[in-house]
């Protein structure tokens, strides 16, 4: 069996799949990601190749799938990723099955439609920021979503983000503690080629060396940090507002990349 080639891949999600965390001035909404990453190289296995990225910072996943699930599926893809819940998944309080089960029948319209999808289970962000308080409910959301992959796989490829053996580093998440940087985004782009069957020469970003933070160094950085991200967010929340208002996809039509 030869190597999948894919022509019109869909990108479906929030900040993860957007690129949040990986800045580029030069791109639509200031950021790359992974998802660019990735499309750039389905790019060079085909004359005819378009990418569209749906994704919109903050979205929780019924705006996701009411918003972004049709325009998806009007530009009849053969490849959809579709990453989601983990805004879901930080309120104080989430239905998981019901999560997982949104997420679930989403891809099923998608494989009716033809496209294989692509979905990943939340990265283990250990202590790290808000995700140190939810690593619980990212794990059962994890293996609720594998057992429904287990049951039908039919045309669905799963990037196991949990496992990434560099999740519990700083180094790969970005100053926010909510979103992977550069090296973080490179990572998840390997992996999602890798799962896809994709042959390609991106090599992860090297994790910078640094000295080892005393106690008193780390204590002052999770207060710079809770000022600077932490109280925003919650500012956020409170005021029922979204990092991504205002905002519009990056790609809304499938576009061929250079």
């Amino acid at each position: 069996m030869g190597e999948p080639q894919f022509s019109r891949y869909v990108a479906i999600g929030d900040s993860f799949t957007e690129g949040v965390g990986d800045p580029d001035p030069d791109r639509p909404n200031g950021v790359r990601g992974w998802a660019d990453r990735v499309a750039e190289v389905l790019a060079t296995r085909t004359d005819d190749f378009g990418y569209a990225n749906l994704a919109i910072r903050g979205m929780k996943l019924l705006p996701i799938l009411e918003q972004q699930l049709g325009p998806a599926l009007e530009l009849r893809p053969d490849l959809v990723s579709l990453s989601a819940g983990g805004n879901d998944l930080i309120r104080p309080k989430v239905d998981i099955d019901a999560i997982v089960a949104e997420i679930a029948a989403a891809a099923s319209m998608l494989r009716e439609a033809g496209a294989t999808v692509v979905l990943f289970t939340h990265g283990d962000g250990g202590s790290s920021g808000v995700f140190g308080a939810i690593r619980g409910r990212v794990a059962i959301y994890n293996e609720l979503l594998r057992d429904f992959i287990a049951d039908d796989p039919r045309d669905i490829v799963l990037v196991d983000n949990w496992r990434l053996k560099d999740g519990h580093d700083l180094r790969v998440w970005d100053e926010d503690r909510l979103h992977l940087n550069a090296i973080g985004h490179q990572g998840v782009a390997i992996n999602v080629l890798d799962s896809l069957g994709v042959s390609h020469d991106l090599e992860p970003y090297p994790i910078p060396d640094g000295p080892l933070k005393t106690a008193r160094q780390q204590r002052l950085e999770d207060l710079e940090w809770a000022r600077k991200h932490l109280a925003p967010w919650v500012g956020r929340r409170l005021r029922r507002t979204s990092s991504g208002d205002g905002l519009g996809a990056k790609y809304p039509t499938l576009t061929p990349l250079a």
